[in-house]
């Protein structure tokens, strides 16, 4: 799909939106992963009753996890969050054909619409 100046497809400006779009889900779902780690951080980890079971010696699971492991994960999706966000813009400006390309892989934990923002930014690349 060739576009001369006054036509333009609209793949890229389709790519520029999912890419921006992955990119938001990514910073909320980063964002409630630290601060999931950050609340069991400040308020101590999960604590699960169980119903009196008199074979069981104890009388509650505790759920702990390693809080370094996941908020490194948590800050991870909301980095490439922010360089979704970033790429998407960057399309929809039409300014750089590396940033918009890097945004769109960079929401492909979002799967579909990753998938979807680099086909279409790829195949728009002329219109950079």
């Amino acid at each position: 799909m060739e576009s001369n100046g006054n036509r333009k497809s609209g793949l890229l400006t389709a790519g520029g939106v999912l890419s921006i779009i992955g990119g938001v889900l990514e910073v909320i779902a980063g964002g409630i992963v630290v601060g999931i780690v950050i609340q069991n951080i400040i308020r101590g980890p999960l604590c699960v009753p169980l119903p009196q079971i008199p074979w069981v010696p104890w009388g509650e699971i505790v759920v702990d996890f390693l809080p370094a492991i996941v908020i490194i994960v948590g800050i991870l999706i909301l980095v490439l969050g922010a360089i979704g966000i970033a790429g998407g813009i960057s399309a929809l400006n039409k300014k750089s054909f590396g940033l918009s390309l890097a945004g769109a892989i960079c929401i492909l934990p979002t799967v579909l619409l990753g998938i979807l923002a680099i086909i279409f930014v790829s195949v728009s690349k002329k219109e950079f």
